[in-house]
């Protein structure tokens, strides 16, 4: 697969994540974007009460070498939102996380704007980051 395509998309997904980088600390490296938020109570109760590390990785993009990875932490346990996804949105999903793109898809790029929005608030009010 062609570098200027994968990066075409890194952009486009980086973009996503940009609309929500506000209260998050941000790493932005070529190749790699992350989302990283302080560790809220349910974070801390599903540690068993030890904190692991002060932040956690919320979303990130990065590069790879057979295609470009998105990663959205707040989707892992919440059946509601992916039960509202789309099966071609859920074809891209590798484990419980992650969505793969070879190809550039603006239909599955606007839905997964969706389901960022809606798992970042979700991951807000069940307490995994503070609000």
């Amino acid at each position: 697969m062609a570098s200027s395509e994968f990066e075409s998309i890194f952009a486009r997904l980086r973009a996503i994540l940009q609309k929500h980088a506000g209260t998050f600390s941000v790493t932005d490296e070529p190749g790699s974007y992350c989302l990283a938020g302080n560790v809220g109570p349910a974070t801390l109760a599903a540690w068993k009460g030890k904190m692991k590390k002060p932040i956690m990785p919320v979303a990130w993009v990065s590069i790879g070498k057979a295609y470009v990875s998105y990663h959205l932490m707040g989707i892992y346990a919440n059946q509601r939102l992916q039960k509202s996804m789309s099966r071609e949105l859920k074809a891209r999903m590798q484990g419980k996380t992650c969505f793969n793109f070879k190809t550039s898809s603006e239909n599955l790029f606007h839905e997964l704007e969706q389901v960022t929005a809606r798992s970042i608030v979700d991951f807000r009010k069940a307490g995994f980051i503070p609000g």
